[in-house]
């Protein structure tokens, strides 16, 4: 088992900045992937970026050059540093980690990001 624990959601104005964290615990030893979703209202969950356990990144087009996604391996801790925020970026932001064998998916419990035009 793996728990997620995400902070740093909040309220900014756009063109603001915020930076997610997500602590992972427990058989962190099993994980390939992790990464960071999203879900608006009314639309399906999308992939922000993703940081594979070879260090390698993938990132959603509308976000490139925006968003970073890091981690800090001692800490157990993957980071998502949003830069140049929009209204669309407007979501609950959800921390997600993949097992490598079995690519069950566990979910923390989501971070409201709110940017106010």
């Amino acid at each position: 088992q793996v728990q997620l624990v995400e902070s740093g959601g909040g309220l900014v104005q756009a063109g603001g900045s915020l930076r997610l964290s997500c602590a992972a615990s427990g058989n962190i030893r099993t994980l390939n992937a992790m990464g960071w979703y999203r879900q608006a209202p009314g639309k399906q969950r999308e992939l922000v970026a993703v940081i594979m356990g070879g260090g390698t990144t993938n990132y959603a087009d509308d976000v490139k050059g925006r968003f970073t996604i890091s981690r800090d391996i001692a800490k157990n801790t993957v980071y998502l540093q949003m830069n140049s925020l929009k209204p669309e970026d407007t979501a609950v932001y959800y921390c997600n980690a993949q097992e490598y064998i079995t690519s069950f998916n566990y979910w923390g419990q989501g971070t409201q990001v709110t940017v106010s035009s």
